[in-house]
């Protein structure tokens, strides 16, 4: 097993998260999702990162069990969706995650996007905390002016905000506040979605062979560098492994300050202040 796997950051409420997890967005295949899980686990993952509306928290919840840890091993995150958004509405969401995972609690719960209600959403999140329902509540997809709104409203800061982080997009200003402020950065889309070419880039390819590592595992020590909580998404089992062989080797500071060349502020995922697509999105489908 790698030893890596187990490093972790703590929050400010003293509960550790692993550095590095496996999340499972766009994951629906059953089988294709529990044989990722159990390739994880066999390398050493313990962290798994899905969400109600990723419709897969059953599947996770048997991928884990088949795997053979027991809950105690394993940290593990959901969250909560746009049209859950609300007081009761949140407790009630968070409960159905619950069942699906069949878990009596959850490792890390975020609000996934700052959506019209996400004030209330809070204070309920804040009530499960207290209860010991969560161990770690967070946000996801918050810019520091929602953070802001929730120091305002005399609320409790969140321990962690995932966002969507990569070199082309490593979201300086927000990644700073939450350091000044104890919040983990925890980063989604680490690799860039594969939506650019990345991957392919000369300085990237330069590194890693410096360190006989590839693009990827350049760009994945990159985020471990600068403090983030990592969560790379895959079905395919060598993958997986390479996703976590990172903590033989450590980037020097010029080669951070060559990555930073890459910056290009392009987003590839949703933009957090689009108030027309959060609008959209708060609405529950009809069946």
């Amino acid at each position: 097993m790698n030893q890596g796997l187990l490093d972790s950051y703590t929050c400010y409420n003293g509960v550790e998260i692993p550095k590095l997890g496996l999340g499972v967005f766009l994951m629906k295949d059953e089988s294709e999702l529990i044989d990722a899980i159990k390739s994880a686990v066999e390398f050493g993952y313990r962290h798994f990162d899905t969400a109600k509306i990723y419709e897969n928290e059953e599947y996770v919840a048997r991928g884990l069990k088949e795997s053979g840890l027991s809950r105690e091993e394993v940290f593990l995150t959901s969250k909560v969706w746009n049209y859950d958004q609300g007081y009761e509405e949140t407790k009630r969401a968070f409960q159905e995650s619950l069942d699906k995972l069949e878990t009596d609690y959850l490792d890390l719960y975020l609000i996934h996007w700052p959506a019209e209600k996400f004030i209330d959403t809070w204070r309920a999140m804040i009530e499960l905390y207290e209860a010991g329902k969560i161990k770690v509540i967070g946000v996801s997809n918050f810019q520091i002016h929602h953070l802001e709104e929730l120091k305002n409203a005399g609320l409790v800061q969140p321990m962690v905000n995932q966002i969507e982080t990569h070199p082309e997009f490593p979201q300086k200003e927000l990644h700073d506040y939450m350091k000044e402020n104890g919040i983990i950065h925890e980063a989604w889309g680490p690799l860039g979605q594969g939506k650019s070419d990345l991957l392919n880039h000369s300085i990237l390819a330069k590194i890693g062979r410096k360190y006989f590592k590839t693009p990827a595992q350049v760009v994945l020590r990159w985020h471990l560098e600068r403090g983030e909580v990592i969560i790379p998404k895959s079905i395919h089992r060598n993958r997986i492994k390479e996703n976590s062989e990172l903590f033989d080797f450590s980037l020097t500071q010029e080669d951070m300050d060559e990555i930073a060349l890459l910056n290009t502020e392009t987003r590839y995922g949703g933009d957090p202040d689009n108030q027309e697509r959060l609008r959209a999105t708060s609405i529950k489908p009809t069946k």
